[in-house]
């Protein structure tokens, strides 16, 4: 194939210091909603979105856990060694068997002040909890963690010493509210190590009002990884090389997708890759049954061939089917860029992210040119930005980004 250009600066808007929410609001629901759809704007309250969905639709949210991701330890020197968690070795590469570990694992991480480390063992120690860290292999960054008393989980060890995994744009220190606030009320799998920030404006009101108006829920997983704060360092934005995250669905999630006579809602980026990462399995499976289910970064635009949503889908069933099985895993490094035509979702709740970074360019594939004017009305409007900002409802237009 013909390799795209796809130059980053298009990708850029001017986001003053001063717009970046720093907190979350007191209330989740009373954040900013902006709707897009046919070109038009109109702008809302987060507690009203069940008012601007299509009665026939159904939300799909990624219910996975953030993590306490960041490990402190201090050596004897006083230097302080940060261990930023990023995907298990072993016992198990799958980060929910990971988390569930008993007496010690290994990790491949992000050492903080690297230099100052030479491999001994670290100590940490929380009430009746120890962890040691010893370095196993620094060119792959890979670390091992033993820990007392044995029988803890490696989730409950970290839940007593890690510290929330902040997105590193937010420049502050992490205070004790955001253990709770960096975290969607429905999480449930542990595992991301930075939030779906779109479904951190739900509350129990607004599931109330959704189900009001019969509108369906369902819960898929994808570990968000630190990747998703990389930013694209290359001018052709095709040739950045995207981070691979971790993805589990279930039957039900599947056997909800074959229901065609409704409207798919992503609740978030990610939501929105596993979704289109699950049907481009579909794909695969239309001609290899027996296909893995991990999607490269450059797997749909490499296969031209597609199916209709359904036959995708239904392959993923019969899948299932004939595996005897209820969940699959998967990985994915989907990478969603203008000229890419989405095969799942009509439309997609999303917060206000970063200028030329790789969601950047995925809300520029979802709804074409008009991002621009979606972000410049939010600007206008005193929206807040990024992780902990107010949010957007996009439907899903047919132009194509430039």
């Amino acid at each position: 194939m013909t390799t795209p250009i796809i130059d980053i600066n298009h990708y850029k808007y001017e986001l003053p210091a001063d717009r970046i929410a720093l907190h979350p609001l007191t209330e989740r629901d009373q954040s900013n909603l902006l709707v897009y759809r046919d070109g038009n704007i109109e702008h809302a309250r987060f507690r009203q979105l069940a008012n601007h969905l299509p009665e026939n639709s159904i939300l799909f949210f990624n219910n996975t856990k953030v993590i306490p991701a960041r490990l402190h330890f201090v050596k004897d020197t006083g230097a302080l060694i940060e261990i930023f968690l990023l995907h298990p070795i072993s016992p198990s590469p799958i980060v929910a068997l990971a988390m569930e570990a008993t007496a010690k694992s290994q990790w491949q991480v992000v050492i903080g002040n690297a230099k100052r480390w030479n491999g001994q063992t670290l100590i940490r120690q929380a009430g009746d909890t120890q962890l040691r860290v010893s370095l196993v292999d620094r060119e792959k960054s890979i670390v091992s963690f033993i820990w007392e008393p044995r029988e803890k989980t490696f989730a409950e060890v970290i839940s007593s010493l890690g510290v929330t995994p902040l997105p590193p744009y937010l420049k502050r220190e992490v205070e004790a509210s955001d253990r709770e606030r960096y975290q969607t009320i429905y999480s449930k799998h542990d595992g991301a190590v930075a939030a779906p920030t779109a479904g951190l404006h739900f509350t129990d009101r607004v599931f109330k009002n959704l189900n009001e108006k019969q509108i369906q829920t369902d819960f898929v997983t994808l570990h968000v990884s630190a990747g998703t704060f990389q930013p694209v360092k290359v001018e052709n934005a095709w040739e950045h090389v995207m981070h691979e995250e971790q993805i589990h669905i279930t039957k039900a999630n599947v056997a909800n997708l074959l229901q065609s006579n409704r409207q798919v809602v992503a609740v978030g980026t990610t939501s929105l890759r596993t979704l289109e990462s699950l049907y481009w399995y579909g794909v695969k499976l239309e001609t290899n049954p027996s296909a893995e289910f991990v999607i490269g970064q450059r797997d749909p635009y490499l296969d031209s061939k597609t199916v209709p949503r359904e036959i995708a889908f239904e392959n993923v069933w019969k899948k299932m089917e004939r595996d005897g099985v209820d969940a699959i895993q998967g990985e994915t490094s989907i990478y969603l860029v203008p000229g890419y035509q989405f095969q799942t979702a009509d439309a997609l709740i999303t917060n206000f992210h970063q200028p030329g970074s790789t969601l950047m360019l995925l809300i520029a594939a979802f709804i074409g040119d008009d991002w621009r004017k979606v972000y410049q009305q939010a600007l206008d409007n005193n929206y807040r930005f990024l992780s902990y900002g107010d949010s957007s409802l996009l439907y899903r237009s047919n132009q194509t980004s430039k």
